[in-house]
This record gives C-alpha cells, sequence and structure tokens, in this order.
C-alpha cells in the first residue's frame, strides 16, 4: 500500500464520508430506542421496557432514574453535534455555528452526559468488572472534554483538535456497543462462546478501548493536522 500524500488524503476523506453516514444512521437507531421512554401506548416516562426491565430494584432510585434519563436525552445531541466539529466547511464558511455547536457539545458532555453516565456506571449490569469499565469510560469522556475546552480557550488549535477526537471517541461508544451487541445476536446468538454476563463485561471495555485506539491512530496519522491545513 502506497504512503503517498494523495492517498491518506484521499483514505481520510473516505472516512469522513463513512463517518457521517455511520453517525447519521445510528443516530437515527439511537433515536428509535429513545423514543419508548418518552412515550409508549399512551403512558410517559415507563420504567418497564427495555433496558429499564434488568433496573426494576433501581428505578425508584430518584438520582439514578435522573442520571438516566438526561443521559439518554442527552446522547442524541452529543453525537450529532460531536460529528460536526471535524466539518471543514463549518469551520470555514460557518465558523460562528462551528464554535456554538462546540459550546453546546462540551457542555451537554460536561454537565449532563458524562455526570449521568457516572452515575449510571455505578449500577451497572456485569458486576464490579463492568461497573469499573464504565467508570473509567466516563471519567476519561469528561477529562478529554474539559481538556479540550481548555486547549481551545488557549488557541492550541492542534491540541484541542486531538483531545476533540479522544472525547468523540468515546461519544461515540454508544453506538460501537450496540455495533456490537448487533454482531453477536445477529451472527452468534446462543452459539457465542461467552455468557450473558462475561459479554458484558466484555463490552464494557471493547465498547470504548478500540475507539481511543483508532483516534490514536488517526491523531498520528496527521488527520487533524490535515483537516486544519485544508482550511487555512
Amino acid at each position: 500500500m502506497t504512503n503517498s500524500p494523495t492517498f491518506e488524503k484521499y483514505l481520510l476523506g473516505t472516512l469522513k464520508v463513512l463517518g457521517v453516514f455511520v453517525v447519521l444512521f445510528f443516530s437515527y437507531q439511537m433515536y428509535k430506542i429513545i423514543v419508548p421512554y418518552i412515550l409508549v401506548q399512551g403512558s410517559w416516562w415507563r420504567t418497564d421496557i427495555d433496558f429499564l426491565m434488568s433496573k426494576q430494584k433501581i428505578v425508584r432510585l430518584l438520582h439514578y432514574m435522573g442520571a438516566f434519563y438526561v443521559h439518554i436525552f442527552s446522547s442524541l445531541l452529543v453525537l450529532l453535534a460531536g460529528a460536526t466539529q471535524f466539518s471543514h466547511v463549518l469551520m470555514t464558511k460557518y465558523a460562528v455555528i462551528h464554535r456554538n455547536i462546540g459550546k453546546m457539545y462540551v457542555f451537554l458532555v460536561l454537565v449532563i452526559s458524562a455526570p449521568g453516565a457516572l452515575i449510571m456506571s455505578y449500577y451497572a449490569n456485569g458486576g464490579t468488572i463492568a461497573k469499573i469499565g464504565f467508570i473509567i469510560l466516563s471519567i476519561l469522556w469528561w477529562v478529554f472534554t474539559w481538556l479540550a475546552y481548555t486547549r481551545i480557550r488557549e488557541r492550541k488549535f492542534i491540541s484541542h483538535a486531538n483531545f476533540m477526537l479522544r472525547s468523540y471517541a468515546l461519544t461515540f461508544s454508544a453506538i460501537t456497543l450496540r455495533i456490537y451487541q448487533f454482531v453477536i445476536h445477529q451472527f452468534f446468538g446462543s452459539d457465542f462462546p461467552l455468557d450473558s454476563l462475561e459479554t458484558y463485561q466484555m463490552l464494557s471495555y471493547m465498547s470504548w478501548i478500540p475507539n481511543l485506539i483508532v483516534a490514536e491512530i488517526l491523531i498520528y496519522r496527521g488527520f487533524n493536522d490535515w483537516v486544519l491545513k485544508k482550511n487555512s
């Protein structure tokens, strides 16, 4: 495989297009998941459906339910808002919109989504192993987003973009988790070598560690340098 600059630009451009498609498709899937929690068969705020069926012992805990609802309702906005931050069109032609959406992303992650995810992590299915995985994810998500914010305040653009990429890689864990679950269910079913507990423990790490690895590879290969130079 050639490592020419032209090939790398083509590859990075292709990844961006593919990424947009994946984000839009799975954001719609997330929307379909979220809607039933708001209104199902004329009943608002159901606690006896889907994911919450595994949480019947704690659905009466107000802090958990508050964290759950603010997390799932903000997740769709965070997914869509974060994806726009790597658009060269917004950066150059609509810089004000780029900044405002970025501020919304940072606010939602730091104030709503990540804190909500952290509270939920303490009650995660899968026992202590899964809880630790999701707690680390929530903390790193908050820290990377905070560092992205502080770097742009210091006008360190490359560092800002790199931490935004890391932050969004963790945001994207909501999608990769469901991709893994879909693949396991559709292609393995009961033949999957791990039981449900072990599977969830594995996914509590696999949903985000590979994402970070991909982000680091993109950073190393100059993804953000290419985006910023393209906009200069």
